[in-house]
């Protein structure tokens, strides 16, 4: 049985097609795609998203139909994040979803996204230990600690690489008092994870932030999921990447990384930022990167709940 597994995001819509199997409650990705809608673009809580973003996302949707259709999926499961859950036209765009496509798209809390990206995260990974699980999306960053069998925190924080772009940049490239004024929000932000007990987790950091950090550290000029999973992001990697990225426009950093941005390149540097700053107030040394996140966890949370 083939189960597609949707993740709407604030800048990105990802579309996953695996293979099922009830009876050992394990699955086979076949297909991951990716388009970036930006449905979060100038989006403020009690905004709605704009008529040309809903359009986008639409006929994104409209090419993932297609797909579904021809691996014959029996099952769609669709969750909407952090731009679904702070506009006011979110009711209207699912209404319009399900009566144009006959997928239904659910608006997950802070809290469920982040038990989401737990599970997609640790779904591949055997390790006894437990997990830190850091997914830094385009509205929103969570961090989830714990086991397979239980978690011990986990919180949704209200910022994320389009966001933090957003409110801090204006220049291109920003200018340092703007990067410095970002980095002093971030540690205000994150100041209550300093305590958090992580001697022993293993560190994950998911979404498209880190991988492509992922890809620049690694020299990749295509994007390449084998090659980045669990690939290794020391603090030094941040911080020379950070830099690095600060003092380049936009365009000249999709010149240069044309295919791993992927229309990323406005946005990665608050991204590497946001990494970056977990880290250090963590006093972790190093992240493992994961390009498995809440449409994965989707799969897992269906395999668990089905009889």
């Amino acid at each position: 049985m083939n189960v597609a597994s949707i993740d709407i995001g604030s800048n990105t819509v990802i579309l996953l097609i695996a293979e099922i199997n009830r009876l050992n409650k394990t699955f086979i990705p076949l297909l991951n795609v990716h388009r970036m809608p930006r449905v979060s673009k100038g989006l403020i809580p009690g905004s709605p998203i704009r008529s040309e973003k809903i359009s986008l996302l639409k006929s994104v949707l409209s090419e993932y139909k297609i797909l579904i259709d021809e691996y014959r999926v029996e099952k769609v499961i669709a969750k909407a994040t952090n731009a679904f859950r702070i506009a006011s036209n979110s009711r209207e765009i699912i209404d319009e979803i399900k009566n144009e496509f006959n997928i239904e798209v659910q608006v997950i809390t802070g809290d469920e996204e982040a038990y989401y990206s737990f599970l997609g995260a640790t779904s591949a990974v055997n390790h006894k230990n437990e997990f830190l699980i850091i997914d830094i999306g385009g509205g929103s960053t969570e961090i989830i600690t714990g086991s397979k069998k239980i978690l011990n925190f986990r919180k949704s924080y209200q910022i994320g690489a389009v966001s933090a772009t957003e409110k801090f940049f204006e220049g291109d490239p920003p200018k340092l008092e703007q990067v410095k004024l970002l980095n002093y929000h971030l540690s205000k932000i994150f100041n209550e994870i300093e305590g958090i007990n992580i001697k022993n987790n293993f560190p994950i950091a998911i979404a498209g932030t880190p991988t492509t950090l992922s890809c620049i550290k690694l020299g990749l000029l295509d994007f390449d999921e084998k090659i980045i999973e669990l690939s290794e992001l020391t603090l030094t990697d941040l911080n020379e990447i950070s830099y690095k990225l600060s003092l380049m426009t936009s365009d000249k950093i999709k010149v240069k990384w044309e295919k791993i941005m992927r229309g990323r390149e406005d946005i990665i540097l608050a991204g590497s930022l946001i990494l970056l700053n977990i880290l250090k107030i963590l006093k972790l040394d190093k992240v493992y990167t994961s390009t498995k996140g809440i449409r994965y966890g989707a799969i897992v949370k269906y395999l668990i709940e089905e009889r």
